[in-house]
């Protein structure tokens, strides 16, 4: 016998786990694949924004369901926290200043989840709002702001990058009410994901 849950409520948590797993991979392996690993990035993100579609879909006791939610904030801490910091070395923001924000968005990436782990225990009625930033949204926002790269030299496109880092940081933790993806979002999340997907595997 093998400990935790192992069903079609989870398949797509996990396969997002394994495609940032590889683009890490890549930001240490291969020299010049950014936007491999960008592309991974939004692809996790795609993977989280409908992995709780297709879990509330399916048949699940209790402890499933709790086994759920810490499943996924696990992964997020891959997906969205550990690729990010492999990308941002990558990218070559390695000077002292670049590693504090880097450490700084960890922690405070870190934070967001646990803050958000707890809220789901105490709250028994279904969120409609998310109280700081969520981490999904740096598969956005950060390969949106690498688009950037392609009309600013070095040194001044990464002293913006690493401002937009503190700033999510900063987002995580501050105590503001994000809408919870419903309806509509999901749809527009989509088409931005592909239409991100196609500059960087395909025109850039």
């Amino acid at each position: 016998m093998i400990i935790g849950k192992w069903n079609k409520s989870v398949i797509l948590t996990y396969i997002g786990l394994l495609i940032s797993l590889f683009g890490i991979y890549l930001c240490f392996s291969i020299e010049d694949c950014t936007n491999w690993a960008m592309s991974c990035l939004i692809i996790a993100g795609v993977c989280d924004l409908f992995d709780g579609v297709i879990a509330r879909k399916c048949k699940r006791n209790e402890e499933e369901k709790n086994f759920g939610i810490q499943l996924d904030s696990l992964v997020d801490v891959i997906n969205f926290i550990a690729l990010p910091i492999a990308i941002f070395f990558k990218l070559g923001l390695n000077s002292y200043i670049s590693l504090i924000v880097i450490a700084i968005f960890a922690i405070c990436g870190i934070a967001r989840l646990a803050y958000f782990n707890i809220m789901v225990e105490d709250n028994q009625t279904p969120i409609k709002y998310y109280h700081g930033l969520p981490v999904t949204y740096s598969a956005l926002i950060f390969p949106i702001t690498y688009l950037l790269s392609y009309f600013n030299n070095s040194n001044s496109f990464l002293l913006l990058y690493t401002v937009v880092i503190l700033l999510v940081a900063i987002c995580n933790i501050l105590n503001i009410k994000i809408a919870k993806p419903r309806g509509f979002a999901y749809v527009f999340f989509s088409m931005l994901a592909i239409i991100m997907l196609e500059l960087y595997l395909v025109i850039l």
